[in-house]
């Protein structure tokens, strides 16, 4: 998809910041949407998602929330307000320079919290790397600039004032990175909210979530009983659950239990969806260092080949970690517009 991106040179008349044409945007927000192009090409000039280089792919993403930035890094560094490396917030623009020492900008990423940065790079594509540690990257380092329209703007969730449309949520913004996939399974009936038109998408997903957010994905009813211990006919999920069970899409965690109220996994999420998706491997390719010998390694491979979900800069898929209710929502609208 081609996108218009409006280009600016910096002029004596230019503010020394960038304008939102939106008002605000959350760090976490703007570090959430700048990840989702992981992996994208680097392309020389590049401005689209087929390929972007350094200065190209930010203002990409800074347009996204209508802020509009120059085109070249050595321009956007001359924007917004210096920001020193100890006072490192998410969502500065970091800028480095060719060689140890120099002061000329030639390239320019995104803080993403943690001593990590995001930029296009020429030997990656779009990655993440470690502003302090990385041998290339920290004796380049020049400065960090920031926007006052980048910033944390906290919405009050515990008291809304009124019922929001079916898929929209006080606390998902519409430049929020899963917005899609929540707002159409919520449209769907796959998802529920809580309270008063509040998602809480950086929350854990428990397995009684999971059991009840892929059977209704795939059309299961729910089935009176109970068909683990711990889970009594009248548990609000125990419908889902027992329906789940009886498709072979769940599995206990010993002794006749399930353990619905404990947080799910990567594993065992790739396993649900594997399961209930009736995945096959799509490429032989796709591997990870912290997968061989795992019980889920087939399931995770099934998963990643197809596209539901990634694994991390360092190899790792992390199969162990506990995934957040917007990151289920996208891994299950994935499997089903796939």
């Amino acid at each position: 998809m081609m996108i218009a991106v409006l280009i600016f040179t910096a002029s004596p008349f230019m503010s020394n910041e960038a304008k939102a044409a939106s008002g605000t945007v959350t760090p976490d927000d703007l570090v959430a949407y700048a990840k989702t192009f992981t992996g994208v090409p680097y392309k020389w000039g590049g401005t689209t998602p087929s390929g972007f280089d350094c200065s190209g792919y930010l203002q990409y993403v800074f347009n996204h929330f209508g802020i509009s930035i120059p085109r070249v890094s050595a321009d956007q560094y001359k924007t917004g307000t210096w920001v020193s490396k100890s006072n490192l917030k998410k969502g500065d623009m970091v800028f480095f320079g060719a060689s140890s020492g120099s002061t000329k900008v030639t390239h320019a990423g995104i803080y993403v919290g943690n001593g990590g940065f995001i930029s296009a790079t020429s030997s990656k594509g779009i990655a993440t790397e470690n502003i302090n540690t990385n041998p290339y990257w920290a004796p380049r380092y020049i400065g960090a600039k920031r926007y006052s329209s980048v910033k944390e703007a906290p919405i009050t969730v515990s008291a809304p004032k009124k019922q929001l449309p079916v898929g929209q949520y006080y606390d998902v913004s519409t430049g929020f990175w899963a917005y899609g996939a929540i707002k159409d399974l919520s449209a769907k009936g796959i998802i529920t909210g809580y309270d008063v038109s509040v998602f809480k998408p950086q929350n854990a997903v428990n397995r009684a979530e999971a059991a009840t957010m892929i059977s209704k994905a795939i059309g299961l009813k729910p089935i009176s009983g109970s068909a683990f211990s711990d889970v009594s006919s009248t548990y609000w999920a125990a419908g889902y659950i027992n329906a789940a069970k009886r498709a072979g899409i769940i599995d206990g965690r010993g002794n006749g239990k399930y353990a619905p109220t404990a947080k799910v996994t990567r594993a065992e999420i790739s396993a649900m969806l594997t399961r209930a998706f009736t995945m096959k491997a799509s490429s032989t390719s796709v591997s990870f260092k912290d997968m061989k010998g795992h019980w889920a390694e087939a399931s995770v491979i099934k998963v990643a080949s197809n596209k539901l979900a990634t694994g991390y800069n360092d190899g790792t898929f992390k199969p162990d970690s506990n995934a957040t209710r917007a990151e289920m929502a996208t891994f299950i609208h994935r499997a089903i517009t796939k």
